[in-house]
């Protein structure tokens, strides 16, 4: 995978640009190996959640996010310099905010890396 590329997708992602960051993915994804290809299917989910959540469908956002966790959750902290516990448990959270009164809906997560990498750190 393209490092470059990949840190494209999570500046994209970062900034709010959720298809943006799923376009960019998507394209490494179509050439990847089974292991990145999980990591990547899963970052595209999450973001695609985000960007159904923008557009107004909870429904589609919170599935989207729920089916992106499943993908990351096999992956360990650091793997490819992110901080996939953390991006999963603050996803998490936010899907579940989505149930809770107006105005208390967490703001959606951001993908931090672990130790200033900056997309060389794999497991």
């Amino acid at each position: 995978m393209k490092t470059g590329t990949f840190d494209h997708g999570v500046a994209h992602f970062n900034a709010r640009e959720f298809f943006k960051a799923h376009e960019v993915w998507e394209e490494l994804w179509l050439g990847a190996a089974d292991r990145e290809k999980a990591l990547l299917q899963g970052l595209i989910q999450i973001a695609a959640a985000f960007h159904h959540y923008g557009l107004g469908n909870l429904r589609g956002a919170r599935s989207l996010a729920t089916a992106g966790m499943g993908k990351l959750d096999s992956h360990p902290d650091g793997y490819r310099g992110i901080d996939v516990a953390r991006l999963v448990s603050e996803t998490k959270q936010w899907i579940e905010g989505l149930t809770a009164p107006a105005g208390e809906l967490r703001p959606l997560p951001q993908i931090h890396r672990i130790g200033g990498a900056r997309g060389s750190g794999r497991a």
